[in-house]
């Protein structure tokens, strides 16, 4: 794809980068002597059919580790085409450019790629870099060969500009979405790219670096494979922080015996183990530069330990625990350090049991515990899977050409996204709650895919997409029909509503979280039940602080479009006094008869203002400054604190009339049209507004207060239910001083 050249990692480097090519005894491959092979290959005429190319057979015997039963005929005839494509075409490094698929080629048979992924590999810049069509690659290798090759093709850049790369980038992903080995393709390029980025302008080197930090590392992450992701994590390492890789490289040559540490620890384990009966193969997993240097910031100085830790391989999953149980019950365990991803999975398939124990000799090793299977997936991700589209037993055999493809999101929706390639035997596999079957295509691509299509313009798009991987972290939250949502961490209400309800979130006045209503800036928790609460109406829409609390890219996208339509409410309010807006209406002044039985002397009784009490409820009077009385709610907490006092309470009655006044307190979310509609339940009720204030919204919720003037307080139950009847109403209580106590009909 791109003709870096010259590799900027030393060879001390590639001792530690390079682990897991060392830990299958194979040194890496000889670029040079690959371009000789593949020139003395191409002046000689084609190999014999019964023998592959020699520029090629380092290729086959990687492959042959993995699928010893492959047919490796495809795989010379798309080196032949490859070769004879790009002969004459050479890397700024002046090798022949066919090292470069060679290349890519060989990381993915190392992983265990299957036979059609390698065939796309050696063809992936044919179409874009040579005269060979997408329709002669489909003629000679097949529909799924030529969609592979399809979806790792760069965009014209005569066509789109400056906007090639995010466009470049959402192709890929939308490729990705029918069929995971595209991004496995990509991945690998990349690496090889950064691996021989040397010879780049210092500020095209950063540029490439931090694209492959933003966007390829935490794709390799999401989709496992770890042994790409350590590897290209180093490199730009090396690039952008040059001062700190210098340091950590220099940390690492300085302490050549740091393995001995965990290797004496490693002999501890496996006589533990074998005395146990438990068969396990304990390793020695040196880290990486980037782990060197994130373990060098959180502990300060290193010991031995702490360069490397121990990866105890087992047969079968009860092994890892009884291999857990024997580390626990031998050694001092550092339960601060204890994880079990197998019995939760990692969104990104990955699984092991991670712990840390202390030998006798004090020295902490964190320890690794995994299948061959899982530790197979750990280093490889999607890649070890094979093909994603066919059942598990055919994955054995990835040599099989026939598929059952799962549809991507976008066919679902009933849209086909700018740049998708056309998939041929597409059939829709789904899970009841919507999610493919396919564990190669989790929630968090499914997301993406969805929300890229309603990205407006590239730079949206780029800006989102950095924005989403940068998410490291996954959570299940639980509808309140009892269907799951897979949301980022840090995710809030908001991002629930539109993940569950698409554009009608726009119309969202609250939530409930776990049973309680919760703001719509509540940050939710893995395993809390999250049901958003939608207006009726049509006319509600989005503020634009719902973009403070909006993590995931569909919410903002979708609140950022809905906010660019209506200009009017993304626009700053006008300049007002901060004070609560109070307005009062005029009504004539009355109130329930009051009296108090104070031996015949006359005193004004009033009803307290602290809790309003109204006909009939049980009352308590006590004398205030001026001879008057004031009449308080037995339950009022203003009776206790009197009493505390010494205050002699007074007996009050109420008398005939039926009148009287109370203040009441709504809770609401705000939308259009709300106060117009409260007062109508109001004055439906016979009652008169004797005062209202509206306090200011804050996160989306508004607290009105009313002093309403009963023609009959026996119907004051009726009319709290009226207002809690009117859509966006909460909650409507009676008010007390500092707090509000709820009287439910």
């Amino acid at each position: 794809m791109s003709a870096e050249a010259t590799n900027p990692v030393s060879a001390a480097d590639a001792a530690v980068t390079d682990t897991t090519v060392r830990r299958r005894g194979r040194a890496r491959i000889d670029l040079r002597r690959l371009g000789r092979a593949a020139l003395l290959g191409a002046t000689a005429g084609p190999a014999p059919r019964d023998r592959l190319p020699d520029a090629i057979s380092h290729v086959a015997e990687a492959h042959r580790a993995h699928h010893p039963d492959a047919d490796l005929s495809v795989l010379r005839r798309a080196y032949v085409l490859a070769e004879s494509s790009h002969r004459g075409q050479f890397r700024k490094s002046g090798e022949p450019y066919i090292t470069h698929p060679l290349a890519v080629t060989l990381i993915l048979a190392e992983l265990g790629a299957e036979t059609t992924t390698l065939t796309a590999s050696l063809l992936h810049d044919t179409v874009e870099d040579t005269d060979v069509t997408l329709d002669q690659v489909s003629g000679e290798f097949g529909d799924e060969v030529a969609y592979l090759v399809d979806g790792v093709t760069k965009v014209e850049k005569i066509d789109y500009g400056a906007a090639a790369e995010p466009e470049t980038f959402r192709k890929m992903l939308v490729a990705t979405g029918n069929d995971v080995r595209v991004m496995s393709i990509k991945l690998a390029d990349r690496l090889h790219n950064m691996r021989t980025l040397g010879v780049m302008r210092p500020e095209k080197q950063a540029r490439i670096a931090k694209v492959t930090r933003d966007v390829l590392i935490p794709l390799a992450e999401r989709l496992g494979v770890q042994a790409l992701k350590t590897e290209l994590e180093d490199l730009v390492f090396s690039i952008l922080h040059p001062e700190e890789y210098e340091t950590t490289r220099a940390l690492v040559a300085g302490n050549p015996q740091a393995g001995d540490a965990l290797g004496a620890v490693a002999e501890q384990v496996s006589a533990v183990l074998r005395e146990a009966g438990v068969g396990a193969e304990v390793l020695v997993r040196p880290r990486h530069f980037v782990s060197v240097h994130r373990v060098r910031l959180k502990r300060g100085e290193l010991r031995g330990c702490d360069f490397g830790r121990l990866l105890v391989l087992v047969a079968e999953d009860a092994d890892c625990y009884a291999v857990l149980g024997e580390l626990h019950t031998c050694f001092t365990p550092v339960i601060s350090e204890f994880k079990d991803f197998i019995a939760a999975p990692k969104f990104n398939l990955y699984q092991s049991l991670h712990t840390a124990v202390a030998a006798p000799d004090g020295a902490v090793a964190e320890v690794l515990i995994r299948t061959h299977r899982m530790h197979k997936v750990a280093e490889a991700g999607v890649v070890a899977l094979g093909n994603p589209h066919v059942g598990q037993e055919a994955a054995e055999q990835p040599d099989q050409v026939d598929r059952q493809n799962a549809t991507a999101q976008q066919a679902a929706a009933g849209s086909q996204p700018r740049h998708a390639p056309a998939r041929p035997d597409a059939t829709a596999s789904r899970a009841d709650d919507g999610e493919r079957v396919d564990p190669t295509r989790p929630g968090w691509l499914s997301r993406l895919l969805d929300w890229q299509q309603a990205a407006p313009d590239p730079d949206t798009f780029w800006s989102s997409l950095r924005a989403d991987l940068a998410e490291d972290d996954e959570i299940t939250v639980f509808r309140a029909d009892g269907g799951t949502l897979k949301l980022p961490a840090g995710a809030s209400c908001v991002d629930a509503a539109y993940a569950q309800h698409g554009e009608a979130a726009h119309g969202c006045l609250g939530a409930r979280v776990n049973g309680r209503l919760a703001p719509l800036g509540t940050v939710l928790g893995d395993g809390d039940t999250v049901q958003p609460l939608l207006a009726q109406d049509t006319v509600s829409g989005p503020s634009p602080e719902w973009l403070d609390h909006a993590r995931t890219p569909a919410a903002r996208i979708a609140i950022a479009g809905w906010l660019a339509a209506h200009p009017e409410t993304a626009a700053p309010p006008a300049e007002t006094d901060p004070r609560p807006q109070v307005s009062v209406t005029a009504a004539r002044r009355t109130g329930a008869e009051l009296h108090a039985d104070l031996g015949g002397e006359p005193a004004a009784v009033r009803p307290a203002g602290c809790c309003t009490p109204v006909p009939p409820d049980e009352i308590t009077g006590f004398r205030v400054r001026g001879g008057s009385v004031t009449a308080h709610r037995a339950r009022c907490a203003a009776v206790d604190t009197m009493r505390g006092l010494g205050r002699e309470p007074v007996a009050v009655r109420w008398g005939d009339t039926a009148q009287g006044r109370v203040t009441l307190v709504a809770e609401s979310f705000g939308r259009p049209g709300l106060l117009a509609d409260l007062t109508d339940a109001i004055a439906t009720a016979g009652a008169a507004v004797v005062s209202a204030t509206v306090e200011p919204p804050s996160e989306q919720r508004v607290r009105h207060t009313y002093t309403l003037d009963l023609p009959d307080a026996a119907g004051l139950p009726a009319l709290m239910r009226a207002m809690r009847d009117v859509p966006g109403v909460y909650d409507v209580s009676r008010a007390r001083r500092g707090t509000s106590e709820s009287r439910r009909a």
